[in-house]
């Protein structure tokens, strides 16, 4: 299996080679040159396999460059019962008639970030060892990406974090995860923005190709390849937990800032599963949304971008958004780095209403999308847990919350849990008159020393402040 760039690199890397990279030379994002084909007889062979063994099924298919014993051993070992909290790991639960909630957030810092990064850390320390070399990790994050990141690589051998995140932006449980660790591998860095600004200078150190290559610089943001790839396991997990037959079908419901997320859905419709609507929701910063309303994907700058109560997906440049693009468009990579390259770095916007690609967004490609506010957020989260008992995230209110306009009848519509109501506390004491439940490991955390730096939103700034933690 090679992977490329979706900007028309010549190059053609093994996933162990993308795996250490992040973005390719050229500034796009690595997709494996095929899509495999998941027949019926591998569906029903899957059904029912424990998660650890469906996670080496379908990664085995993109990585053959790690020995399958190797390989079938790190996910046995990143996905357990005492990582993960159950013997199911993501269990399904039924809300209503039709609607069902997939639980992604009971790994160790309780949000679905944990499904990919806990193996990304077991595959970082894995090839480190085997190359003898060290890796210096450069992410950006809304919330969720950091503590998620650096819960998983705390201890790893070879392996140092440097988090950018937009300065008082995370909630305080967020900002406490993050910041009260104190292991010396690990470097939190709030920069005075915006998620978008720590993005922007994740992905301008990443093209800095003397700068990368001198000090080993790798990411652990959902560019990277093999996090999407693991994300992908948990919607064929979700898919046989609702149905019985591989001739029914399901929709999955997705919360989506960075189009990282209902990314690795496309991931897993392509290769098969049957997926029948990939329904995106998206808060008040709804770039994703109107673009599959009409065509025009249009970023928003610092000040355009909202501060809301579903904070992670305070979001305005979705950076998977090209793989999917990439796609869409045929895998027509010059045109992808025209639109990509150059008109969105330019005007800041492209339209591809015209297009006749543009309709296979929702006729081939299954995708619907929605817009959800904070009055949606309360009103959701109040009814569910009226109704269900069932107390949910303010990301996964507005997942819900969209999910509801498309309910078919028949056809099982399952939401992407985001995180647990914990996170974001403030807006559950507003809607219900009382916090949520608190993990014991977390009670004070928010109390605990902080150890993070402030800078600007500038590369310079960064760049110098990782050479000085390496020399």
């Amino acid at each position: 299996m090679l992977y490329f760039s979706t900007r028309g690199h010549p190059d053609r890397k093994r996933f162990c080679e993308i795996l250490l990279e992040g973005l390719a030379p050229d500034g796009g994002l690595y997709l494996p040159e095929r899509y495999p084909q998941v027949t019926p007889e591998q569906l029903s062979r899957w059904r029912g396999l424990p998660y650890a063994e469906l996670a080496f099924e379908v990664l085995s298919l993109y990585i053959d460059d790690i020995p399958a014993d190797d390989l079938r051993a790190l996910c046995r070992k990143t996905y357990t019962e005492e990582v993960f909290g159950t013997k199911e790991i993501v269990p399904l639960k039924m809300l209503e008639e039709g609607v069902y909630l997939q639980a992604l957030s009971n790994g160790p810092t309780l949000a679905f970030k944990d499904m990919a990064m806990q193996l990304l850390g077991n595959l970082f320390e894995y090839e480190l060892a085997r190359r003898g070399a060290e890796l210096n990790i450069l992410g950006a994050t809304s919330g969720d990406t950091g503590s998620a990141a650096e819960y998983a690589m705390r201890g790893k051998k070879g392996v140092r974090v440097f988090m950018t995140s937009p300065d008082g932006r995370m909630s305080p449980f967020q900002q406490a995860q993050m910041f009260s660790l104190q292991d010396e591998n690990i470097h939190n860095i709030a920069i005075t923005g915006v998620f978008d600004d720590c993005q922007d200078i994740v992905k301008a150190v990443s093209n800095d190709l003397g700068f990368k290559r001198k000090y080993r610089i790798g990411t652990v943001n959902s560019i990277n390849w093999a996090r999407l790839l693991a994300q992908a396991v948990y919607y064929f997990a979700g898919y046989f937990q609702a149905t019985k037959f591989n001739t029914e079908q399901v929709s999955f419901a997705v919360p989506s800032g960075n189009f990282g997320n209902i990314c690795a859905g496309h991931v897993a419709r392509m290769m098969g599963l049957p997926i029948d609507k990939l329904v995106l929701a998206t808060n008040e910063n709804d770039v994703l949304d109107e673009f599959f309303r009409t065509g025009v994907y249009r970023v928003r700058g610092s000040a355009d971008t909202y501060e809301t109560s579903s904070p992670s997906m305070d979001i305005s440049k979705a950076s998977n958004f090209e793989r999917f693009v990439f796609d869409l468009l045929g895998r027509d990579a010059n045109t992808v780095k025209r639109l990509f390259g150059e008109e969105l770095a330019k005007n800041g916007r492209f339209d591809l209403d015209a297009d006749p690609a543009f309709a296979l967004a929702g006729t081939h490609y299954g995708f619907l999308s929605g817009k959800s506010i904070h009055a949606d957020r309360l009103t959701t989260i109040r009814d569910t847990h009226e109704r269900f008992g069932v107390t949910i995230d303010t990301h996964t209110a507005d997942g819900l919350t969209v999910a509801r306009h498309f309910v078919r009848a028949g056809v099982p519509m399952i939401v992407l849990e985001t995180a647990l109501p914990i996170k974001f506390a403030a807006t559950i004491v507003e809607a219900l008159g009382h916090e949520p439940d608190r993990p014991a490991r977390f009670r004070g955390i928010e109390d605990l020393p902080k150890r993070v730096t402030v800078l600007p939103a500038d590369a310079v700034h960064v760049k110098a402040f990782v050479a000085a933690h390496l020399s």
